[in-house]
């Protein structure tokens, strides 16, 4: 049951909290579900008259795909099992086992599961919709939670269960009309614990795939499961090996499969990570015990494969655990085969069992339920399934996905059932409880071997569905170096011409503040001859007219003002140009913007591609300087690929101004971390730039369970900035390089690297953020 061994210290305390709340005494009785007691009602097929054999299968995390490996063994060997009980990952092999797979289907679809991708904490990226793209890559950190009925909130689990859960959907479609767990194929049982009061819940009916997925609702990882209004998490907490359960359903000899993890030595409790997980353990391990000394010596038969390391969380070593399993039956065939049947026998036994599989049903209706604080239907007419054509798992899937990218939801989970319009898809939709006003927290630091350092804390919110067409308000907070206000008010407008996605206008307003040195101009490269310090203080409020691609990109029109001030608040040398420091510029134009974006992922990213566009123009009033008309293109791109654990991403940045006064100091900036390695921050001011940079990295561990873990790179860069567009030339670009260590952290990309350029020195840097 356990995936503490890997878990984040951040959900430490929540599970510590669990294990003391609802870990049940010793002499609790189960809390059953109404037909829990066993009731044949359509018993499999009555080969021989022999004892009634149950197969009880323990929950354990990955090490329960061990399972599979002696299911292959029991089906080689003629071997029928009669009634199946199961917790967490025992609970999932039991229960498709008992649906009419074979351990040979069970084989190959394990062994073909990106686990990774399956456990992935988010939706991947590329399916997001472009506001939930742009939240992603404009804050980088991605610990998130919120603020309901004055209360804050946060998730309920460190992983995403939709990839579980739309596997469980797809494996368990032949069996979704049965309700009543007698009459699968194989009759069975799951165990959950009723996380409101700490007792066994034993699910005999209901929901195959939902029944599976709450036994294997690990708190502090997945979310719980909502059952009958009562909140199931993982059973391992008060049954992990359900020998009594198989009993009550009526069988007389048992073959039992313990795989969960044992308790750890002296070693590993040097830590609070080690110290909660072996208490963790040492309680499942105590129930477990219990239902170890309730086997008949001599009838009943316990078989513990021996896998040694492999811990819970290493679902990667599917094949592994499975030949693990194999080895662990083969090791007792004498014993087995005291249960085995004729093979001819068998061979009817197994065909009866798994039956012929139904057709895909004919879909009449297609619902959207759950949900309090969106409104679904908005998103109908973008669902790939529709009625009048046959059900299609896969076509649901990137439905379920779909709905999910909105990220407004914990779980979206469908299901097919018959009702009064005839089959319908449903698709259920819980709210995330931390919604609908969501938060995240991070922070920009850099400090470099020359001192220069400045750290923000950063604050967003975003608050969601303000009305029923999904208006959202966004808000963003920096408090530093480089204090910023944005605020932005997103409302679709529900119009749609042709194929066209919706429309949207969304007004907004920002104000910022940032420091910026002036260096010399006869020598730029010298950061020590700085000149003076700016004080830049701009605001800018704008209406814009969108429309969004799909999942691309969006496209903006729109109006906006803004006025910028500079102040000198530190002068070191005087010179004629002095003056020319104290300037107030306000500007009023048009602006064109567009957006693609495709990374998988916006901090380090391994494939895929982003690129923005942006030209305005319009009129341009300054004190102290010319006025005129004014016209501004920028444009930057992101391309990253990948070949096997090696990532090479290339970035390029393009800005051009043609304004009535260039003799001003310029706004666009180079220098830093990245951006000219080894120059001070903003070192090279200009009103017209030009940089590239190739970066090389390779990720050094895989884990789906932490952060996305360390990566070790380096780049190559190259630049400058002009005072006007007409002095581009490149022959005066600058060259710089740097190799780093980085991680991808909840506050976002933390890097501790060295900087180096020919003509800006040697830095050593420790940075969180994005470059």
């Amino acid at each position: 049951m356990s995936l503490l061994p890997r878990l984040p210290l951040l959900r430490v305390g929540a599970l510590v909290m669990v294990a003391w709340l609802y870990a049940a005494p010793a002499g609790a009785d189960p809390v059953e579900s109404p037909t829990s007691a066993f009731t044949p009602t359509s018993p499999p097929p009555n080969i021989t008259p022999r004892p009634r054999l149950g197969l009880v299968l323990s929950g354990g995390g990955a090490r329960g795909l061990a399972h599979v490996g002696v299911l292959k063994v029991l089906e080689r060997e003629h071997i029928p099992v009669d009634v199946i009980t199961g917790t967490s990952m025992g609970a999932i092999i039991g229960g498709l086992y008992a649906s009419g797979m074979s351990a040979q289907d069970l084989d190959r679809e394990l062994k073909r599961i990106a686990w990774d991708r399956l456990f992935a904490s988010r939706v991947d990226r590329q399916d997001l919709s472009q506001r939930r793209k742009e939240e992603d890559f404009e804050f980088s950190a991605t610990i998130e939670f919120g603020l309901r009925d004055g209360e804050v909130r946060v998730p309920t689990g460190t992983l995403s269960s939709r990839g579980l859960e739309a596997l469980l959907r797809r494996l368990t479609l032949p069996v979704r009309d049965v309700r009543d767990f007698d009459r699968l194929p194989t009759p069975f049982r799951a165990v959950s614990t009723d996380m409101e009061n700490g007792a066994e819940r034993v699910l005999s009916q209901g929901d195959l795939a939902l029944a599976l997925r709450s036994s294997m609702s690990v708190p502090g990882v997945f979310a719980p499961v909502e059952w009958e209004d009562r909140i199931l998490g993982d059973g391992g907490l008060v049954n992990n090996l359900p020998v009594d359960v198989a009993r009550e359903m009526g069988a007389q000899r048992l073959i039992a499969i313990n795989v969960g993890t044992p308790v750890a030595g002296r070693a590993s409790l040097n830590s609070l990570l080690g110290l909660t997980s072996q208490m963790i353990t040492i309680l499942t391990e105590q129930n477990v015990q219990r239902s170890l000394a309730s086997m008949a010596a001599g009838e009943d038969l316990l078989i513990t494969p021996r896998l040694g390391k492999l811990t819970s969380a290493d679902f990667d070593k599917a094949p592994e655990f499975i030949r693990l399993g194999e080895e662990a039956a083969e090791a007792m065939l004498p014993q087995l085969r005291a249960y085995a049947v004729d093979p001819d026998l068998y061979a009817q036994w197994q065909m009866a069992r798994m039956g012929l599989k139904p057709p895909a049903p004919l879909l009449a209706a297609i619902k959207m339920e759950g949900s309090d604080l969106t409104n679904p239907e908005r998103f109908r007419s973008q669902l790939e399934s529709k009625a009048g054509v046959p059900f299609d798992n896969d076509t649901a899937e990137r439905d379920m996905r779909f709905l999910s990218s909105s990220g407004d939801y914990e779980r979206v989970d469908y299901h097919v059932e018959q009702r009064a319009e005839g089959e319908t898809l449903v698709f259920n939709m819980e709210d995330k409880p931390w919604g609908p006003n969501y938060f995240r927290v991070g922070m920009d630091l850099s400090t470099d071997s020359s001192g220069d350092s400045f750290f923000n804390l950063r604050l967003s919110h975003n608050r969601h569905w303000l009305t029923d067409k999904g208006t959202e308000w966004r808000n963003q907070l920096t408090i530093g170096e480089t204090p910023r206000l944005y605020t932005e008010l997103y409302h679709p407008l529900g119009l749609k011409l042709g194929v066209a996605d919706d429309w949207f206008v969304s007004g907004w307003a920002e104000a910022n503040q940032r420091k910026q040195i002036v260096y010399d101009d006869n020598d730029p490269d010298n950061a020590s001859l700085g000149q003076a310090r700016l004080v830049r203080r701009d605001g800018s409020v704008g209406l814009d007219l969108g429309q969004p691609w799909g999942r691309w990109g969006e496209v903006r029109l729109g109006v906006v003002s803004e006025i910028r001030f500079a102040r000198p608040d530190l002068i070191t040398v005087v010179t004629p140009e002095s003056g020319k420091l104290r300037w107030t510029s306000h500007e009023t134009g048009l602006r064109l913007k567009t957006v693609v974006d495709q990374l998988d992922y916006a901090n380090f990213p391994q494939h895929g591609y982003r690129f923005t566009a942006e030209a305005e123009a319009g009129h341009q009033d300054n004190k102290n300087l010319n006025s005129g008309r004014f016209v501004r293109v920028s444009a930057d791109g992101t391309l990253a690929r990948s070949f096997g654990g090696h990532t090479l991403a290339f970035y390029m940045r393009g800005v051009a101004v043609q304004q009535p006064d260039d003799s001003g100091l310029g706004g666009y900036t180079l220098g830093g971390f990245h951006q000219l390695s080894g120059y001070q921050p903003n070192q090279l001011s200009g009103n017209a730039l030009l940089f590239t940079r190739a970066t090389y990295y390779r990720r050094l561990n895989d884990s789906p369970f932490l952060s996305r873990g360390f990566f070790v790179g380096g780049t190559l860069e190259a630049g400058n900035t002009w005072t006007s567009r007409r002095d581009i030339n490149p022959k005066d670009l600058r060259y710089a390089s740097s190799v780093f260590l980085g991680s991808d952290t909840g506050l976002g990309p933390l890097y501790v690297g060295l900087g180096y350029s020919p003509k800006g020195g040697t830095a050593l840097y420790v940075f969180i953020g994005r470059p």
